[in-house]
Formats: structure tokens, C-alpha cells, sequence
């Protein structure tokens, strides 16, 4: 299974053909300007094209009424000035003789994409329409929306496929009223989204142009881990998720913002507010929200409003003079060279960079063909891979390798050595661009050790900041430099500490629900914070992570770095945990993590205690963190 692309250039045909300020944005370029985005990046090639189908009359009939599908059918045979008239019955609206065929293309392309996706045929996907379809609703166009093509999909997966819970995401300038309107008197759907006095499903929260989306994710993946989970006061329906701009708290105004997520950028003060606004009306529908007032003044928020540019984050613009490296690059001996004095500096205020330029700094090398390989010392043959992912035979050569194991005494047996090579082997295929992800495995007695000869490694290589998760009793590097390169989280230490802003310790979590708040309050925060193109996950001894724990870790990584994210293994640890690993890394969703826990309050004092350590360096951990039941 892979990701479908559903297109068709047909979808182009529908123009403005009058003057129109308002509607002369909705044009054929919104269109093909993406298409021509993927085809310059290598993606198109990669994804199962589709060719989208026109929607019939009953499929459109799921939503709309027929009185209404009728007056846009007609639109084929009226000239212009019949055409603009109509137009103007209707707010932010252009019809153009090709408006119903183009239309019933875009609610087609979503309905095959469903189709696809909950057949097997593909893994997930991606439809790109026009026109849009958020805004339409049951008998009426709006805001260049014609046929609804998210809500007919919805109706659809629900009729044809039996779905009963179904997350919709809404990300948009302007509040999707029109979804909101369709579900809202649906007793199957459970969403009274414009009364929250009736229910919680629809969850609208303000958002400005400088916040990063790093603020909304624990709310907005909170709510969906706990609505799989069915940890809710209603029993079941479609949850919609929608960022929306500032004006009112209330879940139910509607009003528009202008919204873009800049990395690295702290959240603003007007964005946190309207979070903990959306929190406090969504709280009586979700448990997970409710801890919140039970832990008392320990969740306090301590943001100040116009708050000076400080804080690690600041600094990490993308902008930095990069770090040279020692010009040994593929010597153990050889060590990069540490930040300028004073680390890179926070600058005045400028434009943050395009999400384009973004990716292409963050990006080491091109996206490779080989997603995924796994180095092993001894395969397994029990060990179950997905067609794509591929088993290593390669190896560094015996002298480099043994130059690296020289320091360390525990790599001096042969499978060690036999391991670190493959791992060096392995390290450098992703580094060069070869491979994006992949996993190793290393003898327990030397997995601290194979871990600093992989840090270090890196970033002899070229990576110029480092993550590492390191999961279980391993230390961090006693002669890894505090240059600001290398930022070392350890989950699985004996007591939370933070010895310094890049080096942070806390017990591994007791239960699901701390776990997740462990990674959403903390580890996400520091990771898209730190900014690293290359991510090192290691779970050595005594780690104490089930498959889908470890997964959804791996899985949340996956979007830092450009997905360039290697697993360090125990060569004990058993198949089933490689072969999850291996298809998270490829793209595949995790297991679920089974029912639903409450934090501890060991867990929540633990996150608390480091939130509010760190707080004052990294920007990204200067919001109210979300629990997890």
C-alpha cells in the first residue's frame, strides 16, 4: 500500500468571466500551482495517480437537495450575464459553464479517494480539487464553494463502509460553516456544532499569522487520540477540529484569520488564549481535558503578553550561518567544531520564511527512492517487512570501523564490532540522501557505546543538529560537547531533571495516558523547538516500551528531520517491535495503544517540574500542556 494522488485537469476548466475583486483568488493556478509543487519535489511519481470521476446524482444527494444540485446543473447552458446573476444570490460565489462538471469532479475525487483508502488499495492520499466545498451547504453555494466535497465524502464512508467515528480537520482562512451546518441535526454524526451547551464535537479555535502550530497540536491531538478511544461523554459521530481566527472564545463564532505555521516562531499570546478558551468550553465533552482543573495551580500558565524575543527557539531561525564541519569528516577522531561564541543570535523581528524555503534548509539531501532499511545482524526469519522496506547486507569497511570502536571497550568484541559497522554503514547511506529512515540493531552491553559512535558520527557527516531520544538506562555521552548541536532527552531516567536546556531526563511514564502527555507537553515542544535534521531514537536496556508505544514515538518523530529518523535496537529485542518500527518509518499508521489511562500524578508532576524548567529557554513549552486520560 502507498499514498494516492487523485487529479484531473478538467478541474481547471471553471474561470472568473467577469470583474469580480472578491472571487478573482478562486482561479485554475490554486490548482496546478500545487500539482507543479509535487512534480518539482519528486512526489507525484511516488503516489498511486487516480484520475477523478464525476459524482452522481445520489452521491450528491447524501448532502445536498436535489432542487439545489438541479440549479447547478443547469448553470451548463446559461450565458453570462445569466451566469452572473445568479452568482450574486449568493455570497462569494462565481458560476462558469463547466462549474457543474468541475464540481462533480472535486466531490468525485474525494469519494474515490475514500474508496481507496478503506478498501486497502492505498495506505492514505491526497485529492486535489477545485472548487473547494467547505463552505457549501444543503442548498446554497458559498465562499467559492459549490458541492460540499469533505461532508458528502463523510456521508459516504459512513453509508457505503459502515464508518461510525469519523475526524475531519478542518485548516482554513475561514470557518467551514457549511460542514458545521450538515452535521449539526444528525443524530447518527452526534454533532451539535453550533450549540456547545448540546455537545463537544466540533472544536473551533483562533489562531493568528506568527503562532507555530506546535501550540495546537496537544489540543488538537489530544482530542483525536481520546475520540478513537471513544473517551468522551457521547457515544459516537464525526469530531471536526477547526482553526479558526480570533474574535470571540466561543466555539460557535465564525469569523476569518490569516494562518500559516512558522517554524521555530513562539506561540502569541492572543493564540494561547483562544486555546485555553477552546480547552475550557470543550472540557465538559472530554475527559482528558478535565484533569486539567484537578491538578490545581500546577498547571498554571506563565506567559506574559508581549513577551521579549528570548529563548532557544528565537535563535533557532533557519536562517543560521551553518556549522562547518571538521574537515575529517569520516574520522572517530575528528570533532565538528562548536557553535559560534554565544550561539547563533536572536535577530530582530523579519519575515519568516516561505513553508517552501522551510523545507528545502531542513532537507539534507533529496527525498530518496529506499524509504525504509533495516541493518540487522542477524536477520530474523521471523521478521515480517513490507515489500519496500529493505534488509541491509552492506557494512563500513573494517578498518573505519574499528577506528571508531577504538575508545570504547565494549565494542571490542566481534558482534559489537560486526553491528557498529552496519550501523555506520546504514548512518551514511541516510545522511548522503540513499536511504531516509532506517533501523539497527546493537548487543545490549554496547548500546551505549554504538549510540555515541552514531551521535557523533552524525555530526562528523554533515547532520548540524542532532536529536536523541534515548529510551531506557542510557547516559548521555560523557565527551559529547555542550555546543548546542545535540539535544539529549532520556525517557527512562530515575527522577526528572533538566541538567541543562540540551539535556533533559524523566522517568518513562506508568501509564498511556502520561506517556502521551509526555510526548505532546514535552518531547514535540523541544523537537520542532531544536529544529534537528537527524533524529536518533535508541531503546536500550530496561526501556520498558510495548510495540505501540514505541511506534507512536517513532511515528510523531517522523515529521523533523525530513523523516531522516534512525532506531537503535537491542539485538534482543523481538522481530515483532523491528517489523512495527519498520512500517511506522515507512509511513504506515501505529498499532493502537488499547484502552485509555489516566496520568499518573507522579507523571504529571514529573512533566510539570521539566515544563517549568525549561520553559524560560525553549519558546515552544510556553503554553499550558495537555493531559492525557
Amino acid at each position: 500500500m502507498g499514498t494516492a494522488l487523485v487529479y484531473h485537469e478538467d478541474m481547471t476548466a471553471t474561470r472568473l468571466l467577469w470583474d469580480d475583486p472578491e472571487c478573482e483568488i478562486e482561479r485554475p493556478e490554486r490548482l496546478t500551482a500545487a500539482l507543479d509543487r509535487l512534480r518539482q519535489r519528486g512526489l507525484e511519481q511516488r503516489c498511486l495517480r487516480l484520475s477523478a470521476r464525476e459524482a452522481s446524482k445520489e452521491e450528491l444527494g447524501l448532502v445536498h437537495s436535489p432542487e439545489y444540485v438541479s440549479l447547478v446543473r443547469k448553470t451548463q447552458v446559461l450565458g453570462e450575464e445569466e451566469l452572473q446573476a445568479l452568482s450574486g444570490q449568493f455570497d462569494a460565489i462565481y458560476f462558469h459553464p463547466s462549474t457543474f462538471h468541475c464540481a462533480r469532479l472535486a466531490a468525485g475525487a474525494g469519494l474515490q479517494l475514500v474508496d481507496a483508502v478503506l478498501t486497502g488499495a492505498v495506505q492514505n492520499g491526497l485529492a486535489l480539487v477545485r472548487p473547494p466545498g467547505h463552505h457549501s451547504q444543503r442548498a446554497a453555494a458559498n465562499g467559492f464553494c459549490v458541492f460540499n466535497n469533505v461532508a458528502i465524502a463523510a456521508a459516504h464512508a459512513k453509508q457505503k463502509h459502515g464508518l461510525h467515528r469519523i475526524l475531519i480537520v478542518d485548516w482554513d482562512v475561514h470557518h467551514g460553516q457549511g460542514i458545521q451546518y450538515l452535521f449539526e441535526d444528525d443524530p447518527s454524526s452526534g454533532c451539535s456544532l453550533g450549540c456547545p451547551a448540546r455537545s463537544g464535537w466540533e472544536t473551533l479555535t483562533t489562531w493568528l499569522p506568527s503562532c507555530t502550530c506546535c501550540s495546537h497540536w496537544p489540543l488538537s491531538l489530544t482530542l483525536s487520540w481520546c475520540w478513537s478511544q471513544q473517551d468522551l461523554t457521547q457515544p459516537s459521530g464525526t469530531l471536526r477540529g477547526k482553526c479558526r481566527p480570533r474574535q470571540s472564545a466561543s466555539p460557535t463564532s465564525h469569523i476569518c484569520c490569516r494562518c500559516w505555521p512558522a517554524a521555530g516562531s513562539a506561540p502569541c499570546w492572543s493564540a494561547l488564549e483562544s486555546i485555553q478558551s477552546a480547552r475550557a468550553a470543550q472540557a465538559p465533552y472530554w475527559k482528558s481535558l478535565q484533569l486539567q482543573g484537578q491538578c490545581g495551580q500546577v498547571l498554571g500558565c506563565r506567559i506574559p503578553p508581549q513577551a521579549p524575543c528570548s529563548g532557544y527557539d528565537s535563535e533557532l531561525s533557519l536562517d543560521v550561518t551553518p556549522v562547518p564541519t571538521s574537515p575529517s569528516t569520516h574520522s572517530p577522531e575528528g570533532r565538528p567544531p562548536p557553535l559560534l561564541p554565544g550561539g547563533p543570535m536572536c535577530k530582530a523581528a523579519a519575515p519568516a520564511p516561505a513553508p517552501s524555503s522551510l523545507l528545502d534548509q531542513l532537507c539534507l539531501c533529496p527525498a530518496p527512492s529506499v524509504r525504509t532499511t533495516v541493518a540487522l545482524t542477524a536477520p530474523d526469519i521471523t521478521l515480517v517487512l513490507p515489500p519496500d522496506v529493505i534488509q541491509q547486507e552492506g557494512s563500513a569497511l573494517r578498518e573505519e570501523t574499528e577506528a571508531w570502536a577504538r575508545p570504547h571497550e565494549s565494542l571490542a568484541r566481534e558482534e559489537a564490532l560486526t553491528a557498529l559497522g552496519k550501523l555506520l554503514y546504514l548512518l551514511d547511506g541516510m545522511l548522503d540522501g540513499q536511504v531516509n529512515s532506517g533501523i539497527a540493531a546493537t548487543p545490549a552491553s554496547a548500546a551505549a557505546a554504538t549510540l555515541d559512535v552514531a551521535i557523533q558520527r552524525g555530526l562528523s557527516h554533515g547532520a548540524q543538529r542532532l536529536l536523541c531520544v534515548a529510551l531506557g538506562q542510557l547516559d548521555r555521552p560523557p565527551d559529547l560537547a555542550h555546543d548546542g548541536r545535540t539535544l539529549w532527552l532520556n525517557i527512562g531516567g530515575k527522577e526528572a531533571a533538566a541538567l541543562s536546556m540540551f539535556h533533559v531526563a524523566t522517568p518513562l511514564p506508568v501509564m498511556t495516558g502520561g506517556f502521551l502527555s509526555c510526548i505532546l507537553g514535552l518531547v514535540l515542544p523541544l523537537a520542532y523547538g531544536f529544529q534537528p535534521d537527524l533524529v536518533l531514537v535508541a531503546l536500550g536496556p530496561g526501556h520498558g516500551l510495548q510495540g505501540p508505544h514505541a511506534a507512536l514515538l517513532a511515528a510523531m518523530l517522523r515529521g523533523l528531520a525530513g523523516g531522516r529518523v534512525l532506531a537503535l535496537l537491542e539485538e534482543d529485542s523481538t522481530p515483532q517491535l523491528a517489523g512495527i518500527l519498520a512500517r511506522v518509518l515507512r509511513g504506515e499508521a501505529p498499532p493502537s495503544l488499547g484502552p485509555s489511562s489516566v496520568a499518573s500524578p507522579e507523571d504529571v508532576q514529573a512533566l510539570m517540574y521539566l515544563r517549568g524548567q525549561l520553559e524560560p529557554q525553549w519558546k515552544m513549552l510556553q503554553c499550558r500542556p495537555h493531559l492525557v486520560v
